[in-house]
């Protein structure tokens, strides 16, 4: 038997710091959306964005997950205290995990595609936004 009581939802993951919230977090929602029927946010905590980026987010993690919260492409957020995305995958039972274009390619998202596809969990690259990053707008903050 086939039919919409037989379909499988589809759960999407993605995670990042996404503060001073623009545009291009905005669209990583809407299109990670067009592939999953519910998208489960991970926000990076203030202490894990000190060790890899070596400064505090500009807005603290709560304020952040109420933001994101308050999206309407988003349906679930979280507190992500790990650059993982294996973990956070299977917790939610993800069938695919997002992330920007821009890591295409590189050394660290090989990796993690390849351990997410061993668990049967779907890698897709979105779109960035051009012209837009928050480390660009910090940086213009700092000038003017």
């Amino acid at each position: 038997m086939t039919g919409f009581f037989n379909k499988k939802k589809v759960i999407g993951y993605t995670a990042g710091v996404y503060d001073l919230f623009h545009i291009g977090h905005l669209n990583i929602f809407k299109n990670a959306k067009k592939y999953c029927d519910y998208l489960v946010v991970g926000i990076n905590t203030d202490e894990l964005v000190q060790g890899y980026k070596n400064r505090k987010p500009m807005i603290p993690l709560e304020q952040r997950m109420e933001i994101v919260k308050a999206i309407k492409y988003v349906d679930k957020t979280e507190a992500q205290d790990s650059l993982d995305r294996l973990v956070p995958a299977l917790r939610h039972n993800a069938s695919v995990v997002f992330i920007g274009s821009d890591w295409k390619g590189s050394e660290r998202w090989t990796e993690n595609e390849r351990v997410l596809n061993e668990h049967n969990i779907k890698v897709i690259y979105l779109p960035n936004t051009l012209g837009i990053s928050t480390t660009e707008l910090i940086k213009k903050a700092k000038v003017n």
